[in-house]
C-alpha cells in the first residue's frame, strides 16, 4: 500500500483550515446554513412569542392588581379584615410577587428590579406567609369552619368575592403538613381535590394532591381511605416515584388491621372528608374547648337570675372634680367576679391620636417565659402591641388620668398603657393577668397586677370578643367603651376565676388599649380584707 508523508507543519495548515473554512468552499454545507439560519429565525420566532407571553401575563397582572389595589387602598383596614385578603396579601408579596420578578428577570428590567429591591425590604417573609395559613386554620377551629366556607370566602355574616384557588387550599394543605398538622392537611388537601374536580384550573397537578392526600389520611389512622386515594394515584400516574410502594404497604397494614380485628375488608366510605371527620387532636390547653365554645357564643353562662343583678349607673368616682359635671356611664357585664364596662370611655379623636402613636412602634407581642422569666413571643398570644408613655402626649394623660378617676386607684404605679393590634386570626388564649407566686422580680417594687382596665378602640364584624372559661362570660368589642376587673382579692391572692382570652378576630381588626393597676400605692384606696377571699 503507497504511503503519503506530509511534513507536520503542513497537517496542522489543514486540520485548523477545515474547521474554520471547509465550510463555506462546499455549497452543501453553505444550504445547511440556511437552514441553521432558519432554525434561528424560528428560534427567534419563538424567543419574541416567549417575550410577548410574557408581557401579556406582566400586563395581565398589572390589570388584576390595580383592580385589587383601589379596591383595598380604599379601605384598607375593610378589606384586611377579611382573614382570605390577610392570607392572600401574604401569599401574593411573598410568593406570587417574586414569581413575576423571576418573570421579569429572565430579560432584566432594570426600573422594575431596582422598585422591588427597594420594596423588598419591607415584604413578607415565609414565615409571615405561613403565620397567616395558621391563623385561617386556627379561625376554622374556633368557629367550626370546612374549608369549602373559606375557598369560597363565606364567613358569617360577611359576603365577598374573595376565593381561594386550587393552589391556594395546596399551599394551605402544605403549610399544615411541613409541621406534621395532618389534621389541617387533610382538610385543605380534599378541598384542593374537590375543586380541581369540579374543573378549576391548577398549577398543582391531581397526582401531587393525590399523593399528599393519601399520606395524610394514613397519619390520621385511616388506612381504608389511604388505600383508595393511593389506588387512584396509581390509576393515574402508574410510573409515580412512591405510589406503588405506598400502596403496597397500606395495603399490607390494612389487611393485618382487618384479621386482628376479624372483619372482612370493607370499601372505603364514598362520604367526602369534610370537618367532623376526623377528631381534631388535643393541644396543652385544658379548657380549649369551653374556650372556644365561648368565641362562638355558645355556653354562655348568662341566666336571668344572674341577669337581674346587673345594673347601670353613673359613676362620678367618688364625688370626683373631673366626673362631677360629666360623670361615667357604667354597666354591669357580670355579677361575680365583678366586670363592669364604662361606656364612652374614650373619644373617636382619642382613639385615632392613640393609634397614630402606636403605630410607627407595633411590634410581635410578648409573654413572660414561666421558666427564665425572659419575654418572648408565643404561639398562644398572636397581635402586635407597643407601650405610650403618659409624657409623650396630652391624651395618653389625660387617659391614664380618667382611669384613675374612674378607678379610684393611683396609676402612678400601673404599667405604661399598652396598645394592641389583632389581624388575621389575632388571639391570646387562656392566660392570667396576675403573676402566680414565685413572683418575678419585676414586681417585686411595686406589687402584683391588681386589676386591669381594658379599652376597646374599634368594632369587631366578628370574633375577637373576651372570655372568661371559668364562669362562662362572653364580652364583646364596642368601640370607645371599656372593661374594668380586680385581679386580686382584696388579701392579696390571686382570683383564678379572672383567667381569660381574647378570641380570633374573625372578621375585622380588632384595637384595644389596656392599663395594668399595680398593687402599691392603692393600700387606703382598696383596703385589705379580713379573709382570703374578700
Amino acid at each position: 500500500m503507497e504511503k503519503f508523508l506530509f511534513p507536520i507543519s503542513w497537517v496542522l495548515l489543514c486540520c485548523c483550515w477545515t474547521t474554520h473554512a471547509e465550510v463555506f468552499t462546499s455549497i452543501g454545507q453553505m444550504t445547511d446554513l440556511l437552514y441553521t439560519e432558519k432554525e434561528l429565525v424560528q428560534s427567534l420566532r419563538e424567543y419574541i412569542k416567549a417575550e410577548e407571553s410574557k408581557l401579556a401575563t406582566v400586563k395581565s397582572w398589572a390589570s388584576k392588581l390595580d383592580a385589587l389595589t383601589r379596591a383595598s387602598t380604599s379601605d384598607p383596614e375593610g378589606y384586611l379584615a377579611h382573614p382570605v385578603n390577610a392570607y392572600k396579601l401574604m401569599k401574593r408579596l411573598n410568593t406570587e410577587w417574586s414569581e413575576l420578578e423571576s418573570l421579569v428577570l429572565q430579560n432584566p428590567s432594570d426600573g422594575f428590579i431596582a422598585n422591588m429591591s427597594v420594596h423588598r425590604q419591607y415584604f413578607p417573609d415565609e414565615e409571615d406567609q405561613t403565620g397567616a395559613a395558621r391563623a385561617l386554620m386556627r379561625l376554622q377551629d374556633t368557629y367550626h369552619l370546612d374549608s369549602e366556607a373559606f375557598s369560597k370566602g363565606k364567613l358569617p355574616g360577611v359576603h365577598s368575592n374573595t376565593v381561594l384557588t386550587v393552589d391556594d387550599c395546596f399551599d394551605m394543605g402544605k403549610t399544615a403538613y411541613n409541621d406534621a398538622d395532618y389534621y389541617h392537611a387533610v382538610l385543605w388537601f380534599q378541598q384542593s381535590l374537590k375543586q380541581l374536580d369540579d374543573g378549576e384550573e391548577a398549577v398543582v397537578s391531581k397526582a401531587d394532591i393525590l399523593d399528599y392526600l393519601s399520606y395524610s389520611v394514613y397519619q390520621m389512622g385511616d388506612l381504608p381511605r389511604a388505600v383508595e386515594l393511593t389506588r387512584r394515584l396509581v390509576a393515574i400516574d402508574p410510573a409515580h416515584d412512591r405510589a406503588g410502594g405506598n400502596l403496597r404497604y397500606f395495603e399490607r397494614l390494612l389487611s393485618k388491621q382487618l384479621n386482628e380485628m376479624e372483619q372482612a375488608d370493607q370499601p372505603a366510605t364514598e362520604e367526602p372528608i369534610q370537618l367532623g371527620t376526623y377528631s381534631r387532636p388535643k393541644d396543652h390547653l385544658p379548657e380549649r374547648e369551653a374556650y372556644e365554645s365561648l368565641c362562638r357564643g355558645e355556653g354562655i353562662q348568662m341566666t336571668e337570675a344572674r341577669r337581674s343583678r346587673l345594673f347601670c349607673r353613673y359613676q362620678d368616682g367618688d364625688r370626683n372634680p373631673r366626673l362631677l359635671l360629666k360623670p361615667m356611664k357604667e354597666a354591669d357585664e357580670w355579677d361575680s367576679p365583678h366586670i363592669v364596662r364604662y361606656l364612652e370611655m374614650l373619644s373617636d379623636e382619642e382613639i385615632e391620636k392613640i393609634k397614630e402613636l402606636a403605630k410607627p412602634r407595633l411590634a410581635r407581642a410578648t409573654v413572660r417565659d414561666p421558666k427564665t422569666g425572659v419575654l418572648t413571643t408565643a404561639n398562644y398570644r398572636v397581635s402586635k402591641s407597643a407601650w405610650l408613655e403618659g409624657e409623650e402626649d396630652v391624651i395618653i394623660e389625660r387617659v391614664n388620668q380618667r382611669i384613675e378617676d374612674i378607678t379610684g386607684l393611683t396609676v402612678e404605679t400601673a404599667e405604661l398603657l399598652q396598645v394592641a393590634n389583632y389581624g388575621v386570626g389575632g388571639q391570646y388564649e387562656p392566660h392570667f393577668d396576675f403573676s402566680r407566686r414565685p413572683f418575678d422580680s419585676n414586681l417585686k417594687v411595686d406589687g402584683n397586677r391588681l386589676a386591669t382596665f381594658l379599652n376597646y378602640m374599634s368594632d369587631v364584624e366578628a370574633g375577637g370578643a373576651t372570655v372568661f372559661p371559668d364562669f362562662g362570660a362572653a364580652i364583646y368589642p364596642k368601640k370607645g367603651t371599656a372593661v374594668f376587673w380586680y385581679n386580686l382579692f382584696k388579701s392579696g391572692e390571686g382570683d383564678y376565676r379572672t383567667r381569660h382570652a381574647a378570641c380570633p378576630v374573625l372578621v375585622g381588626s380588632k384595637w384595644v388599649s389596656n392599663k395594668w393597676i399595680h398593687e402599691r400605692g392603692q393600700e387606703f384606696r382598696r383596703p385589705c380584707g379580713l379573709t382570703e377571699v374578700d
